[in-house]
């Protein structure tokens, strides 16, 4: 086995609805996730304010 090299540390907060807070170990400001466009007509949800969705940063992440 490898060595590991970092390890994160996050954790995630439900605030309201659809909408929750990441905190990432390290970073000052908080990380929102919830739904936008498509995905709030898939759930059927209206969302107070709309951020990105998980599926958003992950598809961020490997496109890179």
């Amino acid at each position: 086995m490898g060595t590991i090299v970092h390890t994160s540390r996050i954790s995630i907060v439900r605030e309201k609805g659809p909408t929750r807070i990441a905190r990432i170990e390290g970073f000052p400001e908080p990380v929102y996730y919830g739904v936008h466009g498509g995905i709030k007509k898939f759930y059927k949800v209206e969302p107070e304010k709309e951020h990105a969705a998980t599926l958003d940063h992950i598809v961020g992440a490997v496109s890179a």
